[in-house]
C-alpha cells in the first residue's frame, strides 16, 4: 500500500452506523422521516447508505488484494469462496432468529449480506482476472443490459412499475414467489437476484475507486479534487439518464447507481480532505470502531432489533 487512507475505515463507519440507524429508525410501525426510503421513484438521503457500504466493500478490496499481488492464487480464491459463503450463513442465522417460525418453503433466499456477497464475489473474479482498462467499459456494458432486460421484459407501458417490471418477473420465476420479500404487499425483493446485476457496480465503482487512490502518482490534494469532478460527472449523467430510467433504490436503476457512485465520490473526497490532510480526526474514533468491524456490528445490531420486535 503507497498511503494510508483513515478516511476510508471512516467512510465504511459512517455508513455502518448510517446502516443501523436506518434499520432502527422509529418505534412499531412508525418511522422517523428523515429515515425513510423513497416509496418508488426518487431518492433520499436514507437511500445512500446501502449502496455506500458497497462501494466502501469495493474500495478496501483493492488495498486487500495487494499481498497477493492481484492474482488470483487458491488461496486467494479460496478466501473469496469462504467469505462469500460466511456472509449467506451469517445471514440466514441473523434473519431467521430466533428459529421458532423457520420455514424452508419460505425462507427469503436473498437478502442485505447475500447482495454484498454476491457482489463482492462477482468483482473479485472480475478484477482480478480482467485487465483494469476493460472494467469501465465492463461496468457500463452492465448498466445498459440492465436498462435493455428492465424496457423490453417488463410489461409494455409500466416497465418500471412494482407489480410489473421485469426484475420481480425474474425473481418470481427463478426464486418463487415463497422466497422472496412481501413487504410491499406483494411478492417482490428489493434485493433479488435481477437487480443484483447492477449493484455489482456499484462495487466495482468502489474498486476503482481504490485503485486510483493507491496507484496514481497525483498529490492528495489533485486526487481529490479529481474524485469531486468525477463525482459530479457521474451525477450529471445519472440525473439525465433518469428521466429514461427513473432512479430507483429498490429496482436498483442504472441511474441509481451513478448517483450514489457520484456522491459517494465527492463524499469520499470530502473525507480524505478532512480527514487525512487537515489531520481533523478528533471526532473519528467511533465511526473507526465501526469501520474496522462493520460486518459484526451490523450483525450485533439486527439480532438487536429482531429481539426486541419480538418481545414487543
Amino acid at each position: 500500500m503507497k498511503e494510508r487512507y483513515l478516511s476510508l475505515d471512516i467512510f465504511r463507519g459512517l455508513t455502518i452506523a448510517l446502516m443501523i440507524l436506518v434499520n432502527n429508525s422509529g418505534f412499531g410501525d412508525f418511522t422517523y422521516a428523515p429515515l425513510k426510503h423513497a416509496k418508488w421513484h426518487g431518492f433520499t438521503p436514507t437511500d445512500l447508505v446501502f449502496p455506500s457500504f458497497m462501494f466502501a466493500v469495493g474500495v478496501a478490496m483493492r488495498f486487500s488484494f495487494k499481498p497477493y499481488n492481484y492474482q488470483l492464487t487458491p488461496e486467494l480464491r479460496g478466501k473469496i469462496i469462504k467469505r462469500t459463503l460466511l456472509l449467506f450463513l451469517i445471514s440466514y442465522l441473523i434473519f431467521n432468529f430466533p428459529y421458532i417460525d423457520f420455514q424452508l418453503s419460505h425462507l427469503r433466499i436473498l437478502n442485505v449480506l447475500q447482495r454484498i456477497a454476491l457482489a463482492f464475489c462477482a468483482v473479485s473474479f472480475l478484477t482480478l482476472k480482467v485487465d483494469r482498462k476493460y472494467l469501465t467499459y465492463i461496468g457500463s456494458g452492465i448498466l445498459l443490459a440492465y436498462w435493455a432486460i428492465m424496457w423490453f421484459f417488463g410489461e409494455r407501458g409500466a416497465e418500471y412499475d412494482l407489480m410489473t417490471n421485469a426484475a420481480r418477473k425474474f425473481d418470481l420465476m427463478v426464486l418463487g414467489a415463497g422466497h422472496l420479500y412481501h413487504g410491499e404487499g406483494i411478492a417482490f425483493d428489493p434485493e433479488g437476484l435481477l437487480s443484483t446485476l447492477p449493484s455489482i457496480v456499484t462495487t466495482l465503482i468502489g474498486y476503482l475507486t481504490g485503485y486510483y487512490l493507491q496507484e496514481s502518482k497525483n498529490e492528495r490534494l489533485t486526487k481529490v479534487n479529481k474524485l469531486i469532478a468525477y463525482g459530479f460527472f457521474l451525477i450529471t449523467i445519472a440525473l439525465i439518464w433518469n428521466l429514461a430510467f427513473p432512479i430507483n433504490k429498490k429496482l436498483w436503476t442504472s441511474s441509481y447507481v451513478l448517483l450514489v457512485g457520484g456522491i459517494d465520490l465527492v463524499v469520499l473526497a470530502v473525507l480524505i480532505w478532512i480527514i487525512d490532510m487537515k489531520g481533523k480526526t478528533g471526532w473519528t474514533k467511533f465511526f473507526h470502531i465501526f469501520g474496522m468491524n462493520s460486518i459484526a456490528a451490523y450483525g450485533i445490531s439486527e439480532l438487536l432489533a429482531i429481539s426486541l420486535n419480538k418481545a414487543k
